[in-house]
């Protein structure tokens, strides 16, 4: 009786067949990967897109299938010239739908403290930016537009206190139990 045999038994390309279906009905999100990067004064890189108004943190958009460590890397790396190996995840923030925009999954990596040779060496590859420069957290909030600063603060704040933090709209969400806190059903609340 194959009823018993589950799919997956029976006939594996069937069941691949099925789960390919599946997934490609679920939905995408769109995912990108920052680093926040530092010069030996504390000051933080900031980039000037030429395809946008407003500063931003270096990084940009996943491609398909693509880790976002891998992410943060190649983007740094194609627009600065600079191959630097993302640190630990400082935050995720999960942005919600917003103009043309569906909702996204944003990252930031500790991308630690550059030496002088390394900021020599930046350059200005792509021509998707116009120009960078290291900031004060001041020059930087007043810079960023405010639900980047948002994010870019609680990053700059998860490296001081060697924590990751998850974000909902650049929002600390506050309400989640502690890890080592027991779930319990009905705990999380919107």
């Amino acid at each position: 009786m194959t009823g018993d045999v589950p799919l997956y038994q029976r006939d594996p390309d069937a069941w691949r067949a099925q789960l390919a279906e599946g997934n490609a009905t679920q939905p995408r999100k769109r995912v990108g990967a920052d680093m926040l990067i530092c010069d030996q004064q504390g000051r933080i890189l900031l980039v000037d897109p030429s395809y946008k108004p407003d500063w931003d943190l270096p990084g940009g958009m996943s491609e398909a299938n693509e880790p976002p460590a891998a992410t943060a890397r190649r983007e740094v790396k194609e627009e600065l010239n600079l191959d630097l190996q993302p640190g630990r995840l400082l935050c995720i923030d999960w942005v919600s739908p917003h103009g043309p925009w569906d909702d996204s999954l944003m990252f930031i990596f500790h991308g630690g403290t550059l030496i002088s040779e390394q900021i020599t060496g930046l350059k200005l590859l792509d021509g998707e930016l116009r120009s960078f420069e290291f900031c004060t957290e001041e020059q930087a909030a007043d810079r960023l537009r405010p639900y980047i600063w948002q994010r870019a603060a609680h990053a700059l704040q998860a490296q001081k206190t060697e924590e990751t933090r998850y974000l909902q709209d650049g929002q600390l969400r506050r309400d989640l139990p502690d890890r080592n806190d027991q779930a319990r059903p009905g705990s999380y609340q919107e």
